[in-house]
């Protein structure tokens, strides 16, 4: 299959859809403004985003502008050019540099080191694990708040498999904040190997490399690193190229991550559409690999259950404690919709035009049913994996459980609306890659953004 870069409808109607993110933006903030003037409770003093306000310059800053010109630059042609094995190294390397050069626009200690280490983080529960088994089988009966045992924040609102991962760290010799914010780096910055490779195993090589630069100089990187976020983003990516890369036992090592993925967060029942989608684009032994993926995701949730916590019961606790807290006070009126201008702020500004122009080529037009079919059935992973990520986060957003804070939270699904970048034709990337590394480099030196 070879990609699309003709324009497909003219230039104007992406225009149109850009002012729309920026009209949405300029709402949001303004009614987010106007709200928090009157003493309403969202919990976000710089609403739609979590962060606060406070213009700033740190270590990081010329790394970052470096970054972003080179790839703003040469990015397209590196893409086109680069042999496949260097592509995938060169944009790994950068994606860590420009991550990390985000997170130090913060400073060392406040972009880095601390960030995993307040009292609302996984690391403050770490040093109370002295016995894995017993933290599992008593994981859910220290969930809702107000008790004297319960977890922190982040530890109580995620199954066990967040607070697991950070305890392996530890156990292997990786403790600390220091540590634990590289680890966010470091393996955040997979996703641009990750949806990659997924793309090339769908036969759409230049897609791939046409998404590539839009990975590597992902807005969403202001969180990646240093949250927690940042591992999840890396496991899920990972799982689902496992599901389209090969055979079925890199089906089989896929399930494990995805299945382990549930364990991370509970929004990632979700990622079952992406899961589904993937196998679904799959030329041949979809059934096969849809077996032996759920087998493996099967698996996962039968050892977390034998250790003592089932999904279930987390879940319907986690729901619990969310209204315990800050959810509720925030304004579901409010977050319904200043939700998707955050996630425009961590997907960036082109996500609009090219989530329209992957649409467009399943467009209904004249003459009518056969064509729609041909064009339903031609259409390939760089339309069905964005649309599928689309409708995952509609999801989330209409749940009522995802009130600020999603541009962190949705990061796993954000990753995957940028493949409809493939759909941009090629003379317009230069623009649209310098208008994404100039929102994260806005939103890092603007505002100081919290895990």
């Amino acid at each position: 299959m070879t990609m699309m870069t003709r324009p497909g409808r003219p230039r104007s109607a992406d225009v149109i859809v850009l002012g729309a993110e920026v009209a949405l933006l300029a709402v949001a903030v303004t009614v987010g403004a106007l709200l928090n003037h009157r003493g309403v409770r969202l919990h976000a003093d710089a609403a739609p985003l979590y962060a606060s306000w406070g213009p700033h310059l740190g270590l990081g800053t010329p790394v970052a502008l470096l970054v972003a010109a080179l790839f703003v630059w040469r990015g397209t042609r590196w893409g086109a050019d680069i042999r496949w094995p260097r592509l995938l190294a060169v944009g790994y390397v950068a994606s860590v540099l420009w991550t990390l050069s985000l997170a130090l626009v913060d400073g060392w200690s406040a972009g880095l080191t601390e960030r995993l280490t307040v009292q609302a983080e996984y690391l403050h529960e770490v040093p109370r694990v002295t016995d894995v088994g017993i933290m599992l089988a008593g994981f859910a009966d220290r969930i809702l708040d107000f008790q004297p045992d319960s977890w922190s924040t982040h530890t109580a609102g995620h199954p066990p498999g967040a607070l697991l991962f950070f305890v392996w760290l530890e156990r292997i010799g990786l403790g600390g904040g220091t540590a634990a914010g590289l680890a966010c780096v470091l393996l955040g910055a997979t996703v641009s190997v990750s949806v990659p490779v997924a793309l090339r195993a769908f036969g759409v090589e230049d897609a791939a490399r046409a998404v590539w630069p839009f990975l590597v100089l992902f807005p969403g990187a202001v969180w990646v690193g240093a949250s927690g976020d940042g591992i999840f983003v890396a496991v899920v990516a990972a799982g689902l190229a496992l599901l389209a890369a090969g055979g079925r036992p890199s089906a089989a090592l896929g399930g494990l991550l995805l299945g382990f993925a549930l364990y991370l967060s509970y929004g990632f029942v979700l990622v079952g559409l992406l899961a589904l989608t993937v196998v679904l684009l799959r030329a041949r032994d979809r059934l096969g690999v849809l077996l032996v993926a759920a087998t493996a995701v099967a698996a996962v949730v039968a050892a977390f259950t034998l250790a003592g916590f089932w999904w279930l019961d987390g879940y319907h606790l986690v729901a619990r404690r969310y209204y315990q807290g800050w959810a509720a006070e925030r304004p579901y009126g409010y977050w319904v919709w200043a939700n998707l201008a955050a996630l425009l702020l961590s997907a960036g500004p082109v996500v609009g035009p090219a989530l329209r122009r992957a649409v467009a080529a399943v467009s209904i037009r004249p003459p009518a049913a056969t064509a729609l079919r041909q064009r339903v059935a031609s259409a390939g992973p760089t339309v069905w994996l964005p649309i599928a990520a689309a409708v995952a986060v509609l999801a989330a957003d209409l749940s009522g459980l995802s009130k600020a804070e999603v541009e962190r939270i949705w990061l796993p699904f954000t990753v995957w609306l940028l493949v409809a970048t493939a759909h941009l034709p090629t003379r317009h990337r230069r623009m649209w890659l310098a208008a994404q590394a100039a929102t994260a480099l806005a939103v890092n030196h603007l505002l100081w953004t919290v895990s």
